[in-house]
């Protein structure tokens, strides 16, 4: 009963019962709950509450990547949009899309499997995210099992995507509470999401507004759907929040219409939107179409004109980046752009600056490029006095003295010293970065302090600290210190792709990074790579090819990647044999401390071996290792009769190989 009062009074805003009614039934269920515990089920309406604080988040597989898409800034982007899809299907016929208001909230996947939610997990990468269960649980919006509005059965497996939000009036009055509390407000709705999300306190997540529409899906057994919209009806149909104002089966005339129609009300909405999605409708077409390397060929992002400002530039200066680009950089009057202060923006490179003709003092049009990152539109040239001063580029590096020089062909001015600290100092900041290595606690004043000290000459030299000299350096202490030694021996075990970005080859991002390591395997395969082998990938070109050849010969290069590999304990992952992973397919649990090697890293050693480190214990659970004063996992793997290991016999078993 509960659960259909909770489907009408937040998903379909249509309540049959009075607020009083509700919570006078939802204190029954409570209180026969707490005297028969063995009644508790996974979809409760008692499980929003919230669960204990995890120790971290685990990662999932989607099972079809959560694609980005390809943006429009204009009408005419639209229509090459739908020319080129017309193209690529061979056919004058006019197309019918299924038109979405873009919502500015983070992207999520729901697993049911048999009509239950067992599995809730963010974005990621589009490949890889975070498992973040027992937050998703307490979305309110979110059914913890499908309504079933027909004969037909629950799919077996249901993946359910859709976007995470928090209302505008809710937002405003989140952070009205925290400020009486003496706590900073969030930003916007968007990081007050994803800030929510991520709590590893699931209790905390329960006391913020959030809400959720859905729109896709990746895998389903048992279903079979024929179109988008049809897609849609059925989710609502199964208790899913999808949004009201999406539009179905439009051609491409009636989705500019819609577009300008939510651009001119687009303040009016309960929540923020950037723009509209629009989606070829036809199942059948859509796989025709197929994937590009990064988004959809039937998808598209119609973005609206990002939010603008004016304000004034107080000052220029540089910033040395870590291949030695001397980018210029505006310093502004602080002015809130979409809910963000903004205080610089990146003026790019000196013909940027001479194209916009930027002046030190003029009144400038700001603007969040993709609503993320500020930058100078135009100058508001009516606003000058005459006291504006020009820009002119440094001719030697502000970090080292050392000559900036501009190559022919590029528009950017760089530091000819590569052992600039500046260079070395972002070097390593890249190196230690989420996309890379995600070591936690490396941050830029840390960084900066162990390359000026001299702790750090590169970024292999990140697997040789030790805590006692880390210790030693100013506002760290013997907690910071070993803190920052167990993320680095975290980080050990790292993929080929993240390997490949963190070093920082010119030109090689995320993206190519990835290309690179699916097409070559091996390091040893990419370092011997030639030119030929290189530009028959998609998506390498001339450049790319003469940046990952240049590097790889760089001797110092050479030797930094064998000391981390050789010396520094650093594995990548995908190149062993089954041979050398003996724990494959085993999942371990760690309780207690020990005393010999910290969770980190009994955690890598075992990672190593091709095992596999959970969070919680399970029937599913091959070992739990325990040390001293171990918790309530050791319990729970008495009561479910999972092998326990003491410290000793865990060690015996990692220097054995896994025997």
């Amino acid at each position: 009963m509960l659960r259909r009062h909770n489907f009408l009074y937040y998903v379909l805003d249509q309540p049959e019962i009075s607020d009083a009614e509700y919570d006078r039934l939802m204190g029954e269920l409570t209180a026969l709950e707490a005297r028969y515990p063995d009644l508790v089920v996974p979809d409760s309406p008692t499980q929003r509450v919230g669960a204990p604080p995890l120790e971290k988040f685990e990662t999932t597989t989607h099972t079809i990547p959560m694609l980005s898409l390809e943006n429009a800034f204009s009408d005419e982007d639209t229509l090459a949009f739908d020319r080129r899809v017309r193209r690529f299907l061979n056919t004058d016929v006019p197309l019918l899309y299924t038109a979405e208001p873009k919502m500015d909230g983070v992207a999520v996947e729901l697993v049911y499997e048999n009509g239950v939610l067992v599995e809730g997990s963010t974005r990621g990468d589009g490949y890889t995210g975070e498992r973040i269960t027992p937050n998703i649980r307490t979305i309110k919006t979110v059914p913890l099992a499908l309504f079933n509005t027909s004969s037909q059965a629950s799919p077996g497996r249901l993946e359910v995507r859709g976007e995470v939000f928090i209302p505008v009036d809710d937002f405003k009055k989140l952070n009205e509470e925290r400020l009486d509390q003496g706590e900073a407000p969030f930003a916007n709705p968007r990081n007050a999401a994803a800030g929510s999300l991520r709590q590893l306190d699931s209790r905390v997540t329960a006391q913020r507004p959030l809400d959720i529409f859905c729109y896709g899906v990746g895998t389903v057994t048992d279903l079979e759907f024929e179109s988008h919209w049809e897609i849609l009806e059925q989710l609502k149909a199964m208790g899913f929040r999808v949004n009201p104002d999406i539009r179905p089966r439009v051609k491409i005339d009636e989705v500019l219409s819609y577009y300008c129609d939510l651009l001119s009300r687009r303040h009016q909405f309960p929540y923020e939107m950037d723009g509209i999605v629009i989606k070829v409708d036809d199942l059948a077409l859509q796989r025709r179409l197929g994937e590009k390397s990064r988004s959809p060929r039937w998808a598209l992002a119609f973005k609206f004109p990002p939010t603008q400002e004016t304000t004034r530039v107080l000052d220029i200066d540089v910033q040395v980046g870590r291949t030695g680009a001397v980018t210029p950089v505006a310093h502004l009057e602080p002015i809130s752009v979409g809910g963000v202060t903004v205080s610089r923006a990146t003026l790019h490179n000196e013909d940027e600056i001479k194209k916009k003709d930027i002046r030190i003092g003029d009144t400038v049009l700001i603007q969040r490029a993709g609503d993320v990152i500020p930058e100078v539109v135009k100058v508001i040239t009516s606003k000058r006095s005459g006291a504006e001063k020009p820009f002119r580029m440094p001719a030697v590096c502000p970090v080292c003295s050392a000559q900036v020089v501009r190559l022919e062909n590029e528009a950017a001015w760089r530091c000819v010293n590569a052992n600039c600290p500046a260079q070395l100092k972002e070097q390593i900041r890249h190196f230690g970065s989420k996309g890379a290595f995600d070591i936690d606690g490396l941050g830029e004043k840390l960084v900066g302090q162990m390359v000026d000290t001299g702790l750090l000459a590169s970024y292999a030299d990140l697997f040789f600290l030790d805590k006692e000299t880390v210790a030693d350096l100013e506002r760290m202490g013997g907690k910071s210190a070993r803190n920052l030694i167990d993320a680095i021996a975290g980080s050990k075990r790292i993929t080929l792709a993240r390997f490949v970005y963190a070093l920082g080859i010119r030109h090689v991002g995320e993206h190519i990074a990835q290309v690179l390591a699916r097409r070559f395997k091996t390091l040893e395969a990419l370092m011997s790579a030639t030119g030929d082998d290189l530009m028959v990938v998609d998506a390498i070109g001339p450049q790319v090819s003469e940046s990952v050849i240049a590097f790889f010969r760089n001797p110092e290069n050479q030797q930094n990647v064998e000391r981390m590999l050789v010396d520094g304990g650093v594995t990548l992952e995908g190149e062993a044999t089954a041979a050398h992973q003996p724990l494959a397919g085993k999942t371990f649990v760690l309780t207690g401390t020990m005393a010999s090697m910290t969770r980190v890293e009994a955690k890598a050693r075992i990672e190593s071996l091709g095992g596999k480190v959970a969070g919680s214990v399970s029937r599913s659970t091959s070992y739990v290792a325990t040390g001293n004063d171990p918790g309530s996992k050791l319990i729970k793997a008495q009561e479910l009769r999972v092998p326990i290991l003491s410290e000793q016999e865990l060690l015996e078993m990692l220097k054995q190989g896994g025997s």
